[in-house]
């Protein structure tokens, strides 16, 4: 079975407190974006898939790594212009894979992942291939899974994973994986994101540069604000530290500005920029 990912934006992010498990409580609206996006297929281990053989001629050397499990039950391949610097291992979509065969009992399968979205630029590319594949896994599988139980196992995997379950603006509280639906209309705005190259922002880093506080606004009540008034009050709280770090980030938004956006920023602990253009 073959899927085409998306990704995330996040409209305000503010890091309100350090919880006692090492995280942070937050609170932010997910937005999904489709301007980027991955291919994912998944298999039974004894299936033909329809892109390995295709993916195996376009990349080569460090652009495609593979592994199997220590028990045999999973091969995942991952393709991507640039280089997999990452254990497949360690790749979300298997983990989901490996959460699932925990709770389930899974028959052998294959992954076939390429990423073709930005990998560090606060996109969510990651989760949203984490999701997907616990979908997809269920559906082979036939677990019957319905949204809520896969957004529950989704928490489990990352802080914003639950949300690509979804797929819809939802508001993201806790580490983010407590999700309320939002009604917000975007449509009225074409979104240009930009991601630079030469830049990735680690989370870790991100976060280090981060002295948590409670708004003076709700978030809800600034989204409900005139997008007029974004500019100055739906801040995410990320900025300031990794545009300190990386002053082309800080230069690319006011270029939103400039070009006559209504609200621009960074996506997530960056380094995506997104803008909200007037259609």
């Amino acid at each position: 079975m073959i899927c085409k990912t998306g990704v995330k934006l996040n409209l305000g992010l503010r890091v309100i407190s350090r919880r006692p498990d090492g995280f942070h409580n937050l609170e932010t609206l997910f937005v999904p974006y489709g301007g980027f996006g991955d291919v994912l297929e998944i298999v039974r281990s004894d299936e033909w898939s329809e892109t390995s053989s295709y993916l195996q001629e376009r990349y080569s050397g460090d652009n495609f790594a593979q592994a199997i499990t220590p028990d045999g039950k999973l091969m995942i391949s991952i393709f991507r212009d640039g280089g997999v610097a990452w254990d497949p291992l360690k790749d979300l979509t298997a983990k989901a894979y490996g959460l699932l065969n925990e709770e389930f009992g899974l028959p052998s399968m294959k992954i076939y992942l390429e990423k073709k979205a930005p990998v560090g630029a606060g996109l969510g590319g990651g989760s949203a291939d984490a999701a997907a594949a616990l979908r997809v896994i269920s559906e082979i599988a036939g677990l019957g899974l319905d949204p809520e139980s896969l957004a529950a196992l989704a928490a489990r995997l990352g802080s914003d994973c639950a949300f690509f379950i979804y797929d819809e603006p939802m508001i993201g509280t806790g580490r983010g994986e407590i999700l309320t639906p939002f009604e917000t209309d975007l449509s009225r705005f074409r979104i240009e994101v930009t991601v630079p190259e030469g830049i990735s922002v680690s989370t870790a880093d991100a976060y280090r540069g981060i002295v948590p506080s409670v708004p003076e606004k709700p978030l809800r009540e600034v989204l409900r604000q005139h997008p007029s008034t974004w500019k100055k009050d739906l801040v995410n709280d990320f900025e300031a530290s990794v545009f300190q770090k990386f002053p082309k980030l800080e230069a690319i938004k006011q270029s939103l500005y400039d070009r006559g956006a209504v609200y621009a920023a960074m996506s997530g602990s960056g380094s995506a920029i997104f803008g909200l253009f007037p259609e």
